[in-house]
């Protein structure tokens, strides 16, 4: 689905088709989930910020403007929600890692691997919300500057600014712990 493919089922939602959105959803399901898992380091609120993305998503489609990308639209709903999730939870999270199944080596292969991973994304889950949603944009959902810019609603030029002093609080922050 391109931008216009977005724009042209939205259209179709505003015309009373909402299996239109059904094909929304199943494109962005994963990206949108991705990213808040990313974000909140934990399945169960990553599931709900998703679906809870798509519900105002789906409510506010006639506020949608199809000049600009329909997934940064969505993406910064995702964003906003995880932030909001991120604001109502204690610091207390569970380890994404031992969730789902590793499609790596075998564990005694891969410990020093989780362990770095681990580590790494503790660093991530410490930085204040605004750097950690570059990060996980950047890194984890692949997105340009642009697109970051236009998810997080910002100058591209603060995009980099806050990407650049994010990952020098993650230097910082792993070289405390050791893992550097």
């Amino acid at each position: 689905m391109s931008k216009d493919d977005d724009a042209a089922r939205v259209q179709e939602c505003l015309r009373g088709n909402p299996q239109a959105f059904a094909t929304i959803v199943e494109r962005y399901e994963k990206p949108l989930y991705n990213v808040a898992l990313r974000m909140l380091r934990h399945p169960e609120d990553a599931r709900d910020v998703t679906q809870t993305a798509f519900l105002k998503a789906f409510q506010g489609l006639e506020k949608y403007d199809p000049q600009f990308k329909f997934y940064s639209w969505l993406y910064r709903i995702a964003i906003n929600e995880s932030l909001d999730a991120l604001r109502l939870r204690r610091r207390e999270t569970d380890p994404v890692d031992d969730q789902y199944p590793s499609d790596g080596p075998g564990p005694e292969d891969s410990f020093a691997t989780d362990v770095a991973e681990r580590g790494l994304l503790d660093a991530i889950d410490g930085l204040k919300p605004d750097y950690r949603a570059v990060i996980v944009l950047k890194y984890f959902a692949d997105r340009s500057y642009g697109d970051m810019a236009g998810i997080l609603g910002i100058e591209e030029k603060t995009v980099k600014s806050r990407l650049f002093t994010a990952r020098q609080m993650l230097k910082d922050r792993l070289a405390d712990m050791g893992s550097l």
